[in-house]
């Protein structure tokens, strides 16, 4: 069984997305944040109803929300929904 996306699991989950895939976040920041000059974007939290990021354009840090499509169940839909974040996106032509 997955966890409840708690505090504690935003921050994991925030932690591995920092580390291992600062290339999605910023895909993130571009499409679905509408910001298309970010440079970088780093995931602050996450919850059952969107992300946090923090993007960096043209020196100047900001903060976005992302919404998502749907209210997140735990964990593993927390993982499948960025998964396909990601997909829709370079799909779209976006990279």
């Amino acid at each position: 069984m997955a966890d409840p996306i708690t505090p504690e699991v935003s921050q994991r989950i925030c932690t591995h997305m920092n580390d291992d895939h600062a290339d999605a976040i910023a895909l993130y920041a571009r499409v679905y944040g509408q910001v298309a000059t970010a440079t970088s974007a780093k995931m602050e939290s996450i919850d059952p109803e969107g992300m946090t990021l923090l993007t960096e354009v043209e020196g100047q840090t900001a903060p976005i929300r992302i919404t998502f499509d749907h209210v997140l169940q735990d964990s593993e839909d927390a993982h499948q929904t960025l998964i396909a974040m990601v997909k829709q996106a370079r799909q779209a032509g976006q990279s």
